[in-house]
């Protein structure tokens, strides 16, 4: 009674500055392309002979895959949009659609961030959810991306900021969070309430009790 999701990663932008340098990685996108093209092929072909052995095992057992990759700062996007399209998004599109077909499950991006102007090619694609939907971030209101892409996302995560809300709020500031976010992503379903990201030390506990409450109290679908 429960769908079963494989946490696969996939991360080509993460792990192309991993093995270059944060720095390196970002001027090699823009000064020598071709270094940055030939490491993404070479992770594109990696991930793909991954998966392909994961679902020796594992088809027919999982409904979601997930990857990863932080595309966005607080401020806006990492990477413009026309480096994005030009070098990345091609190779995303090959890996997501490959773990489509192999495995039949929906698949699930985590990217941090300000991701606003990704979601149109995101969704080309084939992404089918989005998380963390981290709400602080500029372009991130909730309200906007339901009703501009609610059609074709679903939102798993946004359910409470965990910036500033969550650690530094009030038990009713909590409460008044997730009130909000649920009305805004929850009419029409295609929302999984979770807070935007993991639950840090400084939160106070009875701040998770009342996100949790609230959740309760606001998170049920009506029939």
């Amino acid at each position: 009674d429960y769908a079963l999701m494989l946490n696969f990663g996939g991360n080509l932008f993460e792990t192309g500055w991993a093995l270059r340098g944060f720095a390196q990685f970002l001027s090699d996108l823009i000064r020598r392309p071709r270094m940055a093209e030939y490491i993404l092929d070479r992770l594109l072909e990696i991930y793909k002979e991954n998966f392909k052995l994961l679902m020796r095992y594992l088809k027919g057992y999982v409904q979601i895959v997930q990857v990863g990759d932080d595309l966005g700062h607080q401020h806006g996007p990492m990477i413009p949009i026309k480096i994005y399209r030009e070098i990345l998004k091609p190779r995303q599109e090959e890996l997501f659609q490959f773990i489509k077909r192999e495995s039949g499950a929906y698949l699930f991006l985590h990217s941090c961030g300000s991701i606003y102007v990704y979601l149109p090619d995101l969704i080309e694609v084939g992404v089918d959810i989005i998380n963390p939907v981290q709400v602080s971030a500029k372009d991130m209101d909730t309200k906007r991306l339901k009703e501009e892409f609610g059609d074709e996302l679903t939102f798993w995560g946004g359910g409470c900021d965990t910036q500033r809300v969550l650690p530094l709020g009030t038990p009713e500031d909590v409460k008044r969070e997730v009130k909000r976010r649920i009305e805004d992503l929850a009419p029409g379903g295609g929302f999984v309430f979770t807070q935007v990201h993991n639950i840090q030390p400084e939160v106070p506990p009875r701040n998770v009790v009342a996100m949790y409450e609230a959740v309760r109290e606001y998170g049920w679908y009506r029939r």
